[in-house]
C-alpha cells in the first residue's frame, strides 16, 4: 500500500517475482493478497463500528476506487457492504457492541453522524490475546511523555502523530479484554496506519503465550513470567522520535530527558491546525532537526552532533526506521556518533519492534541479574541470553521489572526509570 510491490521489491534487492514467491512459500499469500486482506480488515471494522459513509470507507481503507471497494467487500463478506452494516447495526442494539468487538461512534465521546468527517472522532476497539499487563506499559509511556505531544496518566495515553495526509491525534484507554482508541484525523485514508501505529506502539499483535512458553523454558525466567504475565514491549507510534530519545536520554534521568524532548517540541515542533486539550504539537521532522539551531536547549556538543546525524541519516534516506530490515539499521546507526551498543538495542527494541534486542552490556539487567544470584557480567549474560532467542527483549522487560517499585496505575510493577532508557551508557557518548 505505501508504494507498491515494485517498490517493496526494490527495498529489498530482489525481483517483483521473487518477492511474490517468497510471500507465498513462508505466509501462504501474495503480497498483494496480503494488501487486499489488511483493507477488507480495515474496511470491516469501520463499516461495522462507525457511521463514517461508505464511500469515505473505501478510501480510509486504502481502495482505489468506490467500485473496487464494493466489489472487493461483496466477495469477502457475501453481502453489499450497505446491508452488511445494517446487520452489524441490528447486532450492536441488542449487545452494544459492533462487528468482532468494536464499539460504535457515540455521542458521548463527541462523536455521532460527523464521526466519519474530517476532524470528526472514531471510536474503534483494538483487540489483543490475553494476557495483557496494561498497568507497567501505560506507566512506562506517562513517565515519559512528552509535553505537547503526548498526554498520559495512570489510565489513558494520548499523542499527535504525523500522516501523509496531515495531522491525527490518538487517545488510548484499557478497557475489558480490548484497548479503546478514540482517534482523530486530518485525512480519514489515514486511519488504517493510524490503527496499525498504535498496536506497534502497545505490542498488541505479540503472542504472549508464545513469548512465555519460549522464556520460560529458562528456570531463571519461569517465576519472573508467572508474576507478571502478559508484559508487552513499549513500542513507538513515531520511530524517529523514540530514536531522538534514545540520544536525549543518554546520561540523565527520565525527567531531564523528556524536559529536553520538551524543548526541542517548543523550538521546531509542528503546531497542530487543531489542538486536542494538552495535544498541541508535533515532533519535528527529520529535515527540520538536521540544520536547526540546536544551541541553547540544553544539549551537550557530541548529542547536538548525534541528533543531527541521525536526522540527515533519515531525511535523506540512508535509513528508513519505519521499513528498513533492523539489522541494516543497526549497522547504519553504528557509523553515526554517539550510537553505541546501548543506545541501538534500544532503537531495535522499541522504534523497530524488534523483539530478539537486548541491551547486553546495560547496567540495569546486570543488577536484576546480580539480585537474583546470577553471574552479571556481559560475557556471562551474553551466553545466558541465547536460550531467551527469538524473545531476548522480553526477557530483558521481565528482569528490568524486578528493579521496580509497584505502580499505582493498577495490579503489576511499573517499569524501571532507569533502564530501559540509555541512562549511564558512557560508551555510547
Amino acid at each position: 500500500d505505501g508504494g507498491g510491490i515494485g517498490a517493496l521489491a526494490r527495498r529489498l534487492g530482489v525481483s517483483p517475482r521473487t518477492l511474490d514467491r517468497h510471500f507465498t512459500e513462508v505466509v501462504g499469500a501474495s503480497p498483494l493478497q496480503l494488501a487486499r486482506s489488511r483493507r477488507v480488515q480495515t474496511a470491516r471494522a469501520l463499516i461495522a463500528q462507525t457511521s463514517m459513509p461508505l464511500v469515505d470507507v473505501a478510501f480510509a481503507a486504502g481502495f482505489g476506487s468506490l467500485r473496487q471497494f464494493n466489489d472487493t467487500m461483496r466477495q469477502e463478506l457475501g453481502v453489499a457492504p450497505g446491508t452488511f452494516r445494517d446487520g452489524a447495526l441490528g447486532r450492536r442494539g441488542r449487545d452494544g457492541h459492533g462487528e468482532g468487538g468494536t464499539t460504535a461512534a457515540s455521542s458521548e465521546d463527541g462523536l455521532g453522524e460527523g464521526a466519519g468527517s474530517p476532524g470528526g472522532w472514531l471510536t474503534l476497539r483494538l483487540a489483543y490475546r490475553e494476557p495483557f499487563a496494561a498497568a507497567p506499559l501505560l506507566s512506562f509511556l506517562a513517565a515519559r511523555a512528552i509535553p505537547a505531544v503526548e498526554s498520559a496518566t495512570g489510565v489513558t495515553y494520548a499523542r499527535a502523530l504525523r500522516t501523509p495526509g496531515g495531522s491525527a491525534v490518538a487517545t488510548l484507554t484499557p478497557g475489558d479484554g480490548h484497548l479503546l482508541l478514540r482517534v482523530r484525523l486530518d485525512d480519514m485514508a489515514g486511519v488504517g496506519a493510524v490503527v496499525r501505529r498504535c498496536r506497534r506502539l502497545l505490542d498488541l499483535d505479540s503472542d504472549p503465550g508464545a513469548i512465555a512458553r519460549g522464556l520460560s523454558r529458562d528456570p531463571l525466567l519461569r517465576g519472573l513470567v508467572a508474576d507478571l504475565p502478559g508484559l508487552r514491549v513499549p513500542g513507538s507510534a513515531e520511530p524517529f522520535e523514540t530514536a531522538v530519545r534514545a540520544v536525549l536520554g543518554q546520561q540523565v534521568s527520565v525527567v531531564a530527558a523528556r524536559t529536553l524532548a520538551a524543548r526541542l517540541v517548543v523550538r521546531l515542533g509542528e503546531p497542530l491546525s487543531v489542538p486536542a486539550g494538552a495535544i498541541t504539537h508535533l515532533f519535528p521532522t527529520p529535515d527540520r532537526l538536521a540544520e536547526a539551531d540546536l544551541d541553547g536547549l540544553g544539549l551537550t556538543g557530541r548529542r547536538i552532533e548525534s541528533i543531527r546525524a541521525l536526522s540527515r541519516a533519515v531525511a535523506t534516506g540512508e535509513v528508513d526506521l519505519t521499513g528498513d530490515d533492523p539489522g541494516k539499521v543497526d549497522a547504519v546507526l553504528a557509523g553515526l556518533p554517539g550510537f553505541g551498543p546501548w543506545t541501538r538495542a534500544y532503537i531495535a527494541m522499541r522504534a523497530l519492534g524488534d523483539p530478539d534486542a537486548i541491551p547486553i552490556g546495560d547496567l540495569g539487567l546486570r543488577r536484576a541479574m546480580e539480585r537474583l544470584g546470577e553471574p552479571a557480567d556481559p560475557p556471562s549474560l551474553a551466553r545466558r541470553a541465547e536460550a531467551w532467542r527469538p524473545w531476548r527483549a522480553y526477557a530483558a522487560l521481565h528482569l528490568w521489572s524486578t528493579l521496580a517499585p509497584p505502580t499505582s496505575a493498577g495490579p503489576g510493577p511499573a517499569l524501571p526509570d532507569s533502564p530501559p532508557d540509555p541512562l549511564e551508557i558512557t560508551h555510547d557518548l
